[in-house]
């Protein structure tokens, strides 16, 4: 092999772990958790993301009304904490494979959230008649549904 071969191949190399580099990287963005300092379920929900190899970093909030209020997160939708990571809302006990699957497909959604603190949901214990919704935000403010959680057969 010559001298040429040689740094064209390695420059191709180069470029394909960069890629490979790129993509981890974007599905491994560090996502900012927002919550009040006393919520334990909360801390459970964090934990379990960072468990999964999420990056992560907690903030307690004195006002999590001034975070949603600012992102535009509807009334009916709220529940005790706010995450955003690699450009998406993640509000509530919202499951690690919904978080997973948005990071890695990035669907031109706003964002989800699992409204109020549904029993069974990540973070808030198990329940095997677990029932709710994960809800997706769209960027024209509608919402639907990206997940239906149901009890197991």
């Amino acid at each position: 092999m010559n001298r040429h071969s040689f740094m064209a191949r390695s420059f191709a190399f180069a470029l394909m772990s960069a890629a490979s580099l790129i993509s981890t990287t974007t599905l491994a963005a560090e996502m900012v958790v927002y919550k009040g300092a006393a919520c334990q379920c909360c801390d459970r929900w964090a934990e379990a993301l960072k468990a999964s190899g999420i990056p992560l970093r907690v903030e307690n909030v004195e006002d999590m009304d001034i975070i949603r209020a600012s992102y535009g997160i509807p009334d009916e939708l709220q529940s005790c904490h706010t995450a955003f990571a690699a450009g998406y809302i993640f509000e509530g006990h919202v499951p690690l494979e919904v978080v997973q699957k948005i990071l890695a497909d990035r669907p031109a959604i706003v964002g989800v959230a699992v409204p109020g603190m549904p029993a069974g949901s990540l973070g808030m214990g198990t329940d095997p008649d677990a029932s709710y919704d994960v809800i997706a935000l769209h960027r024209d403010g509608s919402q639907s549904v990206f997940m239906e959680v149901r009890p197991q057969q």
